[in-house]
This record gives structure tokens, sequence and C-alpha cells, in this order.
């Protein structure tokens, strides 16, 4: 118990207190039945905090998994989600805000909420990259009212092992995720059923 006081007190020195407890706003939420589409308020992030936070985790990644870098020059968008906020104890929630890139470029922002049961108490953050292959995966992102992991696209969790012998030629699904800089307690992080929204920061 001890150690999750000192995690939690280290992760609220950099995230701040309003955004642990509006994360864990939305698990006390989503565990009484409610849907949250997003959040407003305490946890507000400008679109340059945004872009900055964006840029120093692809740059993170690129340096250490030099074979992502050459993933995102074939992808038509890449979705970049830094410092994923998840804390669970019985139930849970994740929250976090990001950017898409297109080469190079930021052209929207994005939230990303889920809740679930059974999680192991503790805080964790991560960063989280989704790489959109194709204009039909990019088309449904952004016509839908919230984007569902596992709903619609086919989306393949990569290491770096796997994404070195991804090529034009084989790079067949429609979507590809890593996610790395894992800080924390908690193990398994779970992306599915995660909902992405479209926001204006």
């Amino acid at each position: 118990m001890n150690n999750l006081k000192l995690n939690t007190e280290t992760i609220s020195a950099k995230f701040g207190i309003r955004q642990l407890t509006c994360l864990m706003l939305i698990a006390v939420a989503m565990l009484s039945g409610c849907q949250s589409n997003g959040v407003k308020g305490g946890d507000a992030m400008s679109a340059a905090e945004i872009d900055r936070d964006v840029s120093t985790a692809l740059t993170t990644l690129y340096q250490q998994s030099p074979s992502f870098k050459q993933l995102a020059a074939k992808a038509k968008g890449v979705l970049v989600f830094p410092n994923v906020l998840k804390a669970g104890f019985i139930g849970g929630a994740q929250y976090g805000k990001g950017a898409m890139r297109k080469q190079g470029r930021t052209v929207g922002y994005y939230n990303l909420v889920a809740g679930s049961y059974g999680l192991q108490a503790g805080v964790q953050t991560f960063d989280y990259v989704l790489f959109f292959m194709n204009d039909a995966a990019l088309a449904h992102l952004n016509s839908s009212k919230g984007f569902e992991v596992g709903v619609g696209p086919s989306i393949v969790v990569l290491d770096e092992g796997m994404a070195r012998n991804i090529t034009t030629t084989t790079a067949r699904d429609d979507v590809y995720a890593v996610v790395f800089g894992q800080k924390g307690l908690m193990a398994g992080l779970g992306l599915q059923g995660s909902k992405i929204t479209r926001i204006k920061p």
C-alpha cells in the first residue's frame, strides 16, 4: 500500500491532482453504468502542449525502435497519445489526449477513454501510438462518433521485431499499435474497448 501511495504521489507531481481526480471520476462513472465520451475542465491542455508531448513521444519511440519510423513513413496517419494515465482499484479507467500526424504535421486532436473491471490496484502511465495504414481506416476514425479499439478496422499490436518485418506489401492490417514508456505499478495495458474521440483543445 505504501508503494502505491508513493507511486501515486510521483505521478501526481507530473500530471497534477486534477488529472488524477478526473480519471478517478471517469472510473466511478463507468462503474456505475455511465458512459463518458470525453472530459472538459480541469485537465484541459492546449494544442501546443499536446503537440509538444506528441513530438517527445515520437522522438523517444524512433530512437528506441527505428523500425517504427519506417512504418510511420508508410502510414496514412499516425495517432499519438503521450502520457496516457491509467488507474484502477477493483474497477479502473484510462485517459489521455493526443494528436494525429500526417507527414509530420498535426491535422487533428483526440482523446482516449476506457474503463474496465478487475484491474489490479495501481497507477500507471504509458505512450500509445496507432499507425493508420489505409484511407478507409482513417475515414472510419473521423466518421464515427467514437472510434472503439477492437470494433471496425483491424488493429495489431506490434513490438520492434514485428515492425522491422513489415513492408509495403506485407502491411495488410488496417492499424498497427505500439505501447511503450510504461511507468507505474500496473501490468497489462488492455487496449481493447478504448474509445477514441476527436476534440478541439
